[in-house]
């Protein structure tokens, strides 16, 4: 896929950045708490798949030091360009329909990723290919199937206009291909793929600052898709933003599930 094949989230779209940043705030913490766990040192060799912002990229590199290697990769590395310095390597890379850039990795981490990619599968064992021997994956990724609204607590005419803006948005990324039920079979997909020591947990953000900022820019991403489809009007889109920037709604993201196991 590449970025003009019609990806919905497109990265350079002014809200991209809006969305990095609230991603970040959400998942860094429980992305950085695995990789911690998965005994990440100086000196390790590090693929980052689909990194799209610099967040994980610049602390893989704190972590490995100039010894070690990160390389970032995605369709569209326009955000990448202020970690591209040692121990990082930047390149453009499709990691559903090309082949892994490397071997050897001590770690392949992907965050919000193959949800997206269309050959999951091809993804996958490009990624395990990747690893050496005792190496470590992870694989981070939403199951909107498993809570699809934005607002659980639907109290009122704010929040069932809130859900269902959210399954039109769902309703556009299925269109796409995206597999909203994936996250649920990552560890089953790790075993079957023959990765040993698997083991998967969930992340469930609910009520932030940042759940209302992610909703917000995300929905202004996607507006005129939404209208286009006859899914919301334009009316009703900027009376939800309005709800949304009046701070009265508990907002959720799609729960995050983390796979991870080790190539034998």
């Amino acid at each position: 896929m590449t970025p003009s094949d019609g990806y919905l989230l497109d990265n350079r779209q002014r809200e991209a950045g809006e969305r990095f940043d609230a991603f970040a705030t959400l998942f860094d913490p429980t992305t950085f708490r695995h990789i911690e766990a998965l005994g990440i040192e100086p000196g390790w060799r590090c693929w980052d798949v689909g990194a799209g912002g610099t967040s994980v990229v610049s602390w893989l590199a704190e972590k490995v030091g100039p010894a070690g290697r990160v390389v970032a990769t995605d369709i569209d590395t326009s955000r990448l360009a202020p970690a591209g310095r040692p121990p990082v390597e930047i390149r453009v890379h499709d990691v559903g329909a090309q082949e892994p850039p490397g071997e050897g990795f001590d770690l392949v981490h992907a965050r919000l990723v193959l949800v997206h990619v269309p050959d999951r599968d091809r993804a996958l064992r490009s990624m395990i290919q990747a690893l050496r021997p005792g190496g470590w994956l992870l694989i981070e990724d939403a199951d909107p199937a498993l809570q699809p609204l934005t607002c659980p607590d639907e109290s009122g005419p704010e929040q069932r206009l809130a859900n269902r803006l959210r399954q039109g948005f769902r309703g556009l990324l299925a269109e796409r291909g995206a597999d909203l039920a994936y996250g649920r079979r990552l560890p089953r997909l790790l075993r079957e793929a023959g990765l040993h020591e698997v083991e998967a947990d969930g992340f469930f953000p609910m009520t932030s600052p940042a759940c209302t900022a992610l909703e917000a820019a995300t929905v202004r991403q996607i507006r005129d898709r939404l209208i286009d489809a006859g899914l919301a009007t334009a009316e009703e889109i900027e009376q939800h933003l309005a709800n949304v920037e009046a701070g009265g709604m508990d907002l959720t993201t799609a729960p995050m599930i983390s796979a991870w196991g080790r190539k034998a």
